[in-house]
């Protein structure tokens, strides 16, 4: 009788005590969702660039000698014509002097000739000298005659020799590092120029295209000829070594004629106006060249997730759920990714909060604002 009491009161005991509760499944997260679209998107491609002046001259000496000026100084703007440089000119004085002097006397020969012939004339017309002696007078005139021609193309010679002995610049520009000082001995055979003078009125700046982006570049601009395609570019953008933009644009004037077989690229060449002369010979920096899409995806970066190098998105399909699809870029615009394959258009993509989602999972998609879902439409 005491086990069933004691029975009763445990059944009694567990109908009173509270029964346990079924685990309810938390709702699927609210995440923002917009639909890809397509349009016609800019892209710019940077290119490592050299500078160079429109024309660059080096300056050296034509004939040898000690360096006994120098009148300008580094750096400096000389303009055409202007001396630069003076040579020791008295041994060429010598030698035109010299020259000068052969010619006086070759003339002088020439006269005495002259008056042989006068001389014999009239008496070989006498029968009196031999016609022999009057030919040979008249050969020795045409000798003194050559003679004359040879001691004046001397004297132009030692005339040439002492110009250059002042040395003027060939064209206006910037004097660059003097590699000789007063007193050097200089000689036309020298290794090193006298200095380099480069005209930077306007700058050619060369850079460089590998034959996929040379391909894609010409593909985007109308023309049966690269001639008539370098006429439809647009200008294009010098970043400065410290990637600050120079305040004028340029006109790609120039494709190489051959790919380099070594780099397998191709140089071009940019002109930009440099009146202020801020851009000199050596520069370094980066041509920007703008680039068109048309019918480009256009995802937003931060829609995407970056895994083993590769860029994914979660698509919203059936039943609200998400697949993390692969997807290839061709390039970027801003915040946006311009997207070749992977997605199309119609496609929705989550907009944000990627990081916690897993293949498969059911969100609840909300519409994105207005500004967010046109994803950078502009």
């Amino acid at each position: 009788m005491k086990t069933i009491n004691l029975a009763l009161l445990a059944l009694l005991l567990y109908s009173c005590s509270p029964k346990p509760q079924t685990a309810v499944a938390p709702p699927p997260p609210s995440l923002p969702v917009a639909t890809i679209i397509s349009g016609t998107e800019t892209t710019y491609q940077e290119y490592p660039a050299s500078i160079e002046g429109s024309v660059n001259v080096e300056v050296r000496p034509q004939v040898s000698g000690s360096l006994d000026k120098v009148f300008v100084d580094e750096g400096a703007f000389v303009n055409a014509g202007q001396p630069i440089f003076k040579i020791n000119d008295q041994p060429y004085r010598a030698q035109l002097n010299n020259a000068l002097a052969s010619q006086h006397a070759a003339e002088a020969a020439e006269a005495n000739a002259q008056l042989e012939i006068d001389k014999l004339t009239p008496l070989v017309q006498n029968k009196v000298v031999s016609e022999y002696q009057l030919k040979t007078a008249k050969a020795t005139y045409d000798v003194a005659k050559a003679n004359i021609e040879q001691a004046k193309a001397n004297v132009s010679t030692a005339q040439i020799n002492l110009g250059y002995t002042l040395i003027k610049a060939p064209v206006s520009g910037y004097i660059g590092r003097l590699q000789k000082k007063q007193g050097s001995l200089v000689a036309p055979a020298d290794a090193e120029a006298l200095t380099l003078l480069s005209d930077v009125h306007d700058v050619h700046v060369y850079f460089s295209l590998g034959e996929k982006d040379f391909v894609s570049f010409k593909e985007q601009y109308p023309g049966e000829t690269l001639k008539d395609k370098l006429k439809q570019l647009p200008a294009v953008e010098l970043l400065l070594a410290d990637n600050s933009e120079y305040t004028k644009q340029g006109k790609i004037d120039m494709i190489d004629g051959q790919f380099d077989k070594n780099t397998g690229a191709i140089t071009l060449r940019a002109s930009f106006p440099n009146q202020q002369g801020l851009l000199r010979s050596g520069n370094t920096g980066k041509i920007r060249l703008s680039l068109q899409h048309k019918n480009a995806l256009i995802v937003p970066e931060s829609a995407t997730v970056d895994m083993q190098d590769k860029v994914f998105v979660f698509t919203v399909g059936d039943s609200s759920k998400v697949k993390k699809q692969a997807i290839t870029i061709v390039g970027k615009n801003g915040n946006n990714y311009l997207v070749k394959d992977g997605v199309k258009v119609g496609d929705q993509i989550v907009l944000s909060g990627i990081d916690h989602l897993q293949e498969g999972m059911v969100i609840h998609p909300e519409k994105a604002p207005e500004k967010t879902a046109a994803i950078a439409k502009n």
